[in-house]
């Protein structure tokens, strides 16, 4: 799994921003941010959040718990691609599957979603 310190540098250097940029943005020391860029120190949850809004990503893509760079992807990218509202379901994988089958997920979570109380309890047929 690449670092979150790798993934700061890599996002950074694409958009041609030095470290120091970078660290006024976060609110943190240009030596700071070198030491996360070379994985000598994990930032605090604060400063990921700024790193990640100065960047353009979301705090998931540097913590590697998702690839998509972009951090709207899940609200405006499958949106404007699949035409549909994400609603409850903007994690799922929907690569490689046809828009009808992704309707039909859609529909079947929407389903489920329909037998089920808020708090997670079967509801009561009438």
């Amino acid at each position: 799994m690449e670092s979150i310190g790798n993934r700061i540098l890599k996002l950074r250097k694409e958009l041609n921003m030095t470290q120091k940029e970078l660290a006024d943005k976060a609110g943190t020391t240009e030596a700071t941010l070198s030491r996360y860029e070379s994985d000598l120190r994990e930032p605090k949850a604060d400063i990921i959040v700024k790193i990640a809004a100065a960047l353009g990503t979301s705090t998931d893509y540097l913590l590697g718990r998702t690839n998509y760079r972009d951090q709207n992807f899940e609200k405006e990218s499958v949106e404007k691609k699949y035409g549909f509202a994400t609603k409850a379901y903007h994690n799922l994988d929907v690569g490689g599957l046809s828009e009808e089958d992704i309707s039909k997920v859609e529909e079947y979570i929407e389903l489920l979603k329909q037998k089920y109380n808020p708090d997670g309890t079967l509801k009561k047929k009438d």
